[in-house]
């Protein structure tokens, strides 16, 4: 059920693209504001999602994948830690609080933290509308010449080929990553995305299909997942990784280098200069980037040598090499793998090919539209971002985006990533109460 109004004249404070982790933060925050400011100061906002209920990684929901930060940087805990939408609230809730306090961990299991969200979700389910595909925005210019609010039009629920547009002064702009692929890469039965991963296997098993063996592209956490996963699936199959690195690389969680992950970081990154803040994602990408959990590199090797000892060797590396072709025959496919080092190829018959090959931040300037061409721009055409995480634009416009997900050129690793998804969730509210309060005070000195 769709529970978002349309009257005309209902303009919102705040409308959110996408309802995410992002989003949701975003709406809590909103949420526990209103509950304790006047009727004049409260935030009215409403959010869209174009998928048909509360979703996030699905696909990477493997029953024993944990989280890879630590349950307090949740959705509530890092700006309000007595907030009710705390993970540790929704674990007293299911009646899980003390066991999971007895299994003496900082890392939940993905599919609880993906639980605890949908929990949070369904708790604000009066704000959000899904099944509601954003497909134009539109700057609207008032009588003097201000570019005063923005106009959203997305399709109805149940009926898309009707559409409802809806008026706010500010836009949360929180539309998650895409799957990032090789060029020319088309996906198929055979040809996946490891997005796609736990729900693809799933039918394949459930089917009975003979899967004999597996090509993983990938050298970061989720290709080792994949490989993992894939060789506990199909326990008659070959899994064979492929990735131009010579090994798996650790991740490196030691606490000074988790320091670039803190909210302070934020400023420091955005206060830098260009060089800096190269430098600072090159010093620390074995943080986040093409890096894998330890404890799974070790589990793969001892799978690995344990398959030789016993002389039936399903796991294979194939390192320093890179995919060079891929054929689709009728039952098969047929990939050129080549050996780096000497320029060696060798064509292996597969029967599944999984690209683990990572995530990048969806195109805002085609969900924008005619907004995107009001940004300004820095010198490698980047949108300009604040440090409240506020599009800058020329003085003509008044009406606000935010960007969540998109600004690691401008906040730095933490962009895209959980770490302080609830302080920035505060910023932003900030950030709207203060341009709300500035707009109605220049208002103000205009009529007097």
């Amino acid at each position: 059920m769709n529970a978002l109004h349309d009257e005309p004249d209902a303009i919102l404070d705040v409308l959110g693209i996408g309802f995410g982790p992002s989003n949701l933060a975003l709406a809590i925050a909103i949420e526990e504001h209103n509950a304790q400011a006047p009727s004049e100061n409260r935030i009215q906002a409403e959010f869209l999602e174009r998928q048909p209920s509360f979703g996030w990684h699905r696909g990477m929901l493997i029953d024993d994948a944990t989280m890879q930060v630590s349950f307090l940087k949740d959705l509530v805990t890092m700006r309000n830690p007595t907030s009710d939408f705390t993970f540790l609230c929704f674990l007293r809730e299911r009646g899980r609080l003390v066991d999971f306090l007895n299994a003496k961990t900082l890392f939940p299991l993905r599919i609880e933290f993906h639980e605890y969200f949908a929990w949070a979700a369904a708790r604000l389910s009066h704000l959000v509308g899904y099944d509601s595909e954003v497909v134009a925005v539109e700057p609207v210019t008032s009588e003097d010449g201000e570019v005063r609010w923005f106009d959203v039009t997305s399709r109805v629920p149940g009926a898309p080929e009707r559409t409802v547009t809806r008026r706010a002064r500010n836009l949360s702009v929180a539309v998650g990553l895409e799957p990032h692929l090789p060029p020319d890469t088309t996906l198929s039965d055979r040809v996946w995305h490891n997005s796609e991963l736990v729900p693809r296997v799933a039918e394949l098993t459930g089917s009975g299909t003979p899967v004999g063996r597996v090509l993983v592209l990938g050298a970061g956490q989720s290709g080792a997942e994949a490989v993992d996963y894939l060789h506990r699936s199909f326990p008659e199959a070959e899994i064979c990784a492929v990735f131009a690195k010579y090994g798996y690389t650790p991740a490196d969680d030691s606490p000074f280098a988790n320091r670039i992950f803190d909210p302070e970081a934020v400023d420091v990154y955005f206060r830098s200069a260009p060089e800096v803040k190269q430098s600072l994602v090159d010093y620390h990408r074995s943080t986040n980037y093409s890096v894998v959990d330890m404890d799974l590199i070790e589990s793969l090797y001892a799978t690995m040598y344990r398959e030789k000892v016993l002389g039936r060797e399903r796991l294979h590396l194939r390192n320093v090499s890179r995919i060079r072709d891929v054929r689709a025959q009728d039952d098969r496919l047929d990939v050129t793998v080549e050996y780096l080092p000497t320029g060696e190829r060798e064509v292996i018959s597969s029967d599944l090919l999984v690209h683990a090959t990572g995530y990048r931040p969806r195109d805002l300037d085609s969900l924008l539209g005619r907004a995107a061409k009001l940004c300004l721009r820095d010198d490698k055409d980047s949108v300009l971002v604040g440090r409240d995480h506020r599009v800058e634009f020329s003085p003509e416009v008044t009406a606000g985006i935010y960007v969540q997900g998109a600004t690691e050129h401008t906040h730095g690793l933490t962009s895209t990533l959980l770490s302080t998804t609830a302080v920035r969730s505060g910023e932003i509210l900030d950030s709207l109460l203060t341009h709300r309060a500035t707009d109605a005070a220049a208002r103000t000195e205009c009529t007097a």
